[in-house]
């Protein structure tokens, strides 16, 4: 057998690398796990369910606007610039939504909550309206077309440097602006009017129309404080709800005690994972230190993978973590036992390597399926902290898998092939040269 201990040598030093920059960082720059996003439990926050009035729709329709609706909220969420929002629902009326790190709850609460209604008017000839006017049965204009109409909508500022709301028609809606400013233009007395923007059944910008406009670009003007233009354009570009919802419940989670939970956590598992380390060395000894920087490198590149793919740590789904950290050690018994019983009836180290994971093989798919397709029925019908419970075990299953048949078997492959590790004394006690 050739010699494999140049790769073996470099294969560790890539292990301890991956590590070292996920939990410790190099230099200056933090550990990677610090950019891992943390869940409500942890990281404190807002929990606020919501419920969906019904009315006289019928049940596929009703859950047909709550599935938009849900939709509607999360665009709005996107823009107040909170870590992993969590929107689910709960039951067949309700929303539940999760804000964790959230600063200025009843600020976000409101923004959340709001209908969001945006209509734009043609004020009739002769009559004049102002900022502030409730729009109600009486309101002297006829409706043009609603805030549906629109493609987008930013923040920007005007000649004065004052904030101002700007966003683009769709190109009917240009369209029918465009018309509307003609009909003004030709019909009215004074040859001008105004075309009212009303948000929620009130006049938020009337401006005046001296001139045919055919435009998908517009601006409301107004007297916007610069948060209160990023919160009317947030709105627009959210869009209405298509049911109204009523608050039912609000809870508030301190940050301290997830924290709290956190290090308790942490600590628990760094205690655990160093007497696995001990047990596994003392039991299987050479084939335990490969398991073990096998098992450094499992844990880094879960972590790694819940940061790619945007996975928000939970307090439940620490507990996935650690279990399938179990999971993944529990593979490495297997074999290894198997691979004790091969040495013990008097088979080379290099046969006797293959066949212990042959035969380890079935045992460990079957476990680990099974365990997750209980993982994938817990994502399925579960919420919230069931989900992420849920997708960090079967994320840590699949891995460990990959870690013990692939990774640790080639790292043994590799050291079996250093004349010095071939006396099978490594491996079991009482062994042979």
């Amino acid at each position: 057998m050739k010699n494999k201990s140049p790769f073996l040598l470099v294969s560790f030093v890539i292990i301890f690398a991956l590590a070292w920059g996920t939990f410790i960082g190099f230099g200056s720059n933090p550990a990677w796990i610090s950019n891992l996003a943390l869940g409500l439990d942890i990281e404190g926050g807002v929990a606020v369910v919501f419920e969906g009035e019904r009315g006289e729709l019928s049940a596929q329709e009703f859950d047909r606007l709550l599935e938009q609706t849900k939709a509607v909220l999360a665009k709005r969420i996107d823009t107040f610039g909170l870590t992993e929002p969590n929107i689910a629902r709960s039951g067949t009326n309700r929303i539940r939504i999760e804000l964790p790190g959230a600063k200025d709850v009843d600020a976000a609460l409101s923004s959340i909550g709001k209908t969001a209604v945006l209509e734009f008017y043609q004020i009739n000839d002769g009559e004049f309206v102002v900022a502030g006017m409730p729009a109600g049965e009486d309101f002297p204009g006829t409706l043009l077309f609603k805030g549906d109409s629109l493609k987008d909508a930013g923040v920007g500022l005007d000649q004065y440097n004052n904030s101002t709301v700007v966003f683009t028609l769709s190109k009917e809606a240009a369209d029918i602006f465009g018309q509307s400013t003609k009909n003004i233009i030709d019909t009215y007395s004074l040859k001008e009017g105004q075309i009212a923007i009303v948000l929620d059944g009130e006049v938020i910008s009337a401006p005046r129309v001296d001139q045919v406009l055919h435009t998908e670009e517009l601006m409301i003007t107004g007297n916007f404080s610069p948060e209160e233009a990023i919160s009317l354009a947030n709105l627009i570009r959210g869009g209405a709800l298509p049911i109204s919802l009523t608050e039912v419940q609000t809870s508030y989670i301190d940050a301290t005690l997830g924290r709290e939970a956190l290090s308790k956590s942490i600590f628990a598992g760094i205690i655990g994972f160093i007497l696995i380390v001990i047990i596994m060395v003392l039991r299987y000894r050479l084939s335990g230190v490969v398991a073990s920087i096998a098992l450094i490198l499992y844990t880094s590149l879960l972590f790694l993978l819940m940061i790619l793919f945007g996975a928000t740590l939970t307090l439940p789904g620490i507990a996935g973590l650690l279990l399938s950290i179990g999971m993944a050690v529990d593979a490495n018994v297997i074999i290894f036992e198997r691979l004790r019983e091969e040495l013990w009836i008097g088979k080379s180290l290099r046969s006797s390597l293959r066949s212990s994971f042959k035969r380890a093989m079935t045992t460990i798919i079957d476990s680990n399926v099974t365990t997750l397709l209980a993982s994938i029925i817990l994502y399925y019908f579960g919420e919230g902290p069931i989900k992420g419970f849920a997708i960090t075990l079967s994320l840590g299953i699949l891995l460990s898998m990959f870690s013990a048949i692939t990774i640790t078997r080639t790292l043994l492959s590799w050291v079996i092939t250093i004349p010095f590790f071939r006396n099978t004394k490594f491996y079991v006690n009482g062994g042979r040269s």
